[in-house]
């Protein structure tokens, strides 16, 4: 029997990619295999892995707030505490190996395990390390990664290349299965179609952009758009709609079959988390990125950046979305050359057996 800890949380950015390798490792192993994910108190991870039939311990590591709470006093207590808990999960589990993914909680478990002596490795999912896992890839054995040029934040004897693993299956859509989408979505087959999608919660700055678009073109431009506003915004963008009507646009809150709306889209407008900018790769969907300028270390940024530079992706600035965003999709749908262009180099940058790499990173490690 092995038994392998799996840190990582706060955000789903983090919970899945360590959910994916937990799937990738009982497919594999089954029952010759025991795992525990670790994750902060508080946080989605302490419900979202139970509910999905896996064990968990939660630590009561934070961080620091960005202005001043506090708060901010019990950080020091907190994360002594969570380092001394974390020894004592590693130790009662019997750990032969700890995998950290980012989150709170990674960075007490991985710092604890490597000064008991368990190897472990780190999967990051970006192309901008965060400072964390900087520090614990000192003493990490494998560091898996999705993008070229890690080397500058990691030792590059210890880099490999697996890619962000993925829960489900993601693909380029065959003819039919686009026909499918299309359907399933009442969308026409001879206007092109714009998947904008901003996260389960909604983004702001996507949300205007396409109130923006909407007035301004009165709902009468020649496309079709699938909107996903999040659950937080669906009344104030609803309401909006209510007011410009517009018959080509599909609104919803959530869109719970994202591989049909992936399917379906000529064109995709999105954030560029990790994973997000992982899956598209996958289904090789021309992409304008619309980074969010509020996260740790501007890494959406970099993570769009970082396909551009490839040519693989257009991307279009927060500040700037709001008055350009839709009209820079327009043009580019009319441009069928580059859209090709864009989707052939962006479907070449998808690994699609990343969580199996993983594994077998763990697996040289027990």
């Amino acid at each position: 029997m092995k038994r392998v800890i799996l840190s990582g949380g706060g955000t789903g950015g983090h919970i899945y990619p360590a959910v994916a390798v937990a799937e990738a490792l009982r497919r594999k192993w089954g029952d010759k295999v025991e795992l525990l994910f670790v994750g902060a108190e508080g946080k989605m991870e302490m419900e979202k892995i139970p509910a999905l039939g896996y064990d968990i311990a939660g630590l009561p590591i934070a961080g620091l707030q960005r202005r001043w709470d506090v708060k901010n006093l019990l950080v020091p207590w907190k994360v002594l505490r969570s380092v001394s808990m974390a020894r004592r999960v590693i130790r009662d589990f019997s750990a032969d190996v700890a995998v950290g993914f980012g989150g709170y909680a990674s960075a007490p478990v991985l710092w604890a395990a490597q000064r008991m002596g368990v190897p472990t490795v780190i999967q990051e999912q970006n192309s901008y390390a965060g400072v964390t896992n900087k520090i614990l890839a000192r003493g990490a054995r494998r560091i898996c990664v999705a993008y070229d040029g890690m080397e500058r934040f990691f030792p590059a004897d210890r880099i490999v290349m697996t890619g962000n693993p993925l829960r489900g299956t993601f693909a380029a859509a065959a003819a039919n299965e686009s026909a499918e989408a299309l359907e399933f979505y009442g969308l026409r087959p001879d206007l092109p179609v714009v998947l904008v999608v901003g996260g389960s919660l909604g983004t702001r700055s996507l949300n205007e952009m396409m109130k923006g678009w909407i007035a301004r073109t009165e709902g009468g431009a020649p496309v079709q758009v699938l909107w996903q506003t999040g659950k937080y915004y669906e009344a104030e963008m609803r309401a909006f709609l209510a007011e410009h009507p517009a018959a080509n646009i599909r609104q919803m809150a959530f869109i719970e079959r994202m591989d049909l709306a992936y399917d379906a889209a000529d064109l995709v407008v999105s954030r560029s988390g990790a994973c997000t900018v992982s899956e598209l790769c996958l289904v090789g969907k021309p992409t304008i990125f619309v980074p969010s300028p509020n996260v740790a270390e501007d890494h959406q940024t970099r993570n769009a950046e970082a396909l551009v530079d490839k040519n693989a992706a257009v991307m279009v600035r927060d500040a700037e979305a709001v008055k350009c965003g839709m009209e820079r999709a327009t043009e580019l749908l009319a441009d069928k050359e580059r859209l090709a262009e864009l989707a052939r180099n962006i479907s070449a940058l998808g690994i699609r057996d990343a969580a199996d790499r993983v594994v077998r990173q763990i697996e040289k490690e027990w």
